[in-house]
């Protein structure tokens, strides 16, 4: 009888501690964390883009670089409307980039698909723009 009521009691606390827990989840964290988390996320906010691949498919210098690199864009842009074409001047070469691709391999199957058209082009790492949703 006194091994019952000592195991009842014993039970009863238990379920009595459990019971007081259930559904609370405390957190106990440096203050440092939240400024991290702040300066985190504003520095994405005022990101223009994010990691990731593009295709540069000419770059060129000298008389007429500018010229040979609006064609070029505008040819690409011609036979593939739905894939960004980007200019950029990186002294002293006019460059030609295409694509947003956030993974080599998605950038590989694209320069599959052009390498017969644009030989000399090849992958490199960039910041490309936010996808779109």
């Amino acid at each position: 009888m006194k091994y019952l009521t000592v195991l009842l009691f014993t039970l009863f606390c238990f379920f009595r501690l459990y019971s007081q827990n259930e559904g609370r989840v405390e957190i106990i964290q440096d203050p440092k964390i939240d400024e991290l988390v702040k300066l985190h996320t504003n520095f994405n906010e005022h990101s223009k883009g994010i990691n990731g691949y593009r295709i540069q498919i000419f770059f060129d210098s000298g008389n007429n670089a500018r010229s040979k690199a609006e064609k070029v864009r505008y040819d690409f842009l011609y036979k593939y409307p739905d894939t960004q074409a980007y200019l950029l001047f990186q002294q002293p070469y006019f460059k030609i980039r295409i694509g947003d691709f956030r993974t080599r391999l998605d950038a590989e199957r694209f320069l599959k698909t052009i390498e017969s058209e644009f030989q000399n082009s090849f992958i490199v790492k960039d910041i490309i723009n936010f996808p779109k949703l």
